[in-house]
């Protein structure tokens, strides 16, 4: 899986929100300078997660933006199906619309196994967990094999 500039970029801004104890609305400007995000990138990731109602904006001298609801039930799937769409695609396709002839019809197997593994830890880890570095037990646990930090 490639994870795009544009779902790390909008993680990296969701942590910098959550982590504001006071929930002030917290500048695009601010954002970028904060995770080294290039401002025009940032205004079309955040405009991309308001219209997921992931967050919300307010204008004015004290504006900037908000989560939308609670840090908790905001998932890193959520995000990057926000900015990206699906988790997992096969030419622009769901892999259950993709269809194949006999002999490769397996490979459809291999992109829902494919999804189902990358949603048991997406939609696992909140923003609320990433804010506060902390990760579910059972994510946690997959970086602790070697292996997994091995490039192959």
């Amino acid at each position: 899986m490639r994870v795009s500039a544009k779902a790390d970029y909008a993680l990296r801004a969701l942590i910098e929100i959550a982590h504001r104890d006071d929930s002030r609305p917290v500048s695009a400007e601010e954002l970028g300078k904060l995770q080294e995000i290039p401002h025009g990138f940032l205004q079309a990731i955040l405009a991309d997660m308001r219209r997921a109602g992931l967050v919300v904006s307010q204008r004015g001298q004290s504006g900037g933006w908000r989560l939308a609801g609670r840090s908790a039930d905001i998932t890193v799937a959520d995000v990057i199906r926000a900015v990206d769409g699906p988790l997992v695609s096969v030419y622009g396709l769901r892999p259950e619309a993709v269809s194949y002839n006999e002999s490769a019809q397996i490979l459809q197997h291999v992109w829902i196994a494919a999804r189902s593994a990358l949603r048991d830890v997406f939609e696992n880890v909140t923003i609320e967990a990433l804010a506060a570095r902390s990760l579910p037990d059972e994510v946690e646990v997959r970086t602790r094999d070697e292996d997994a930090w091995q490039p192959h």
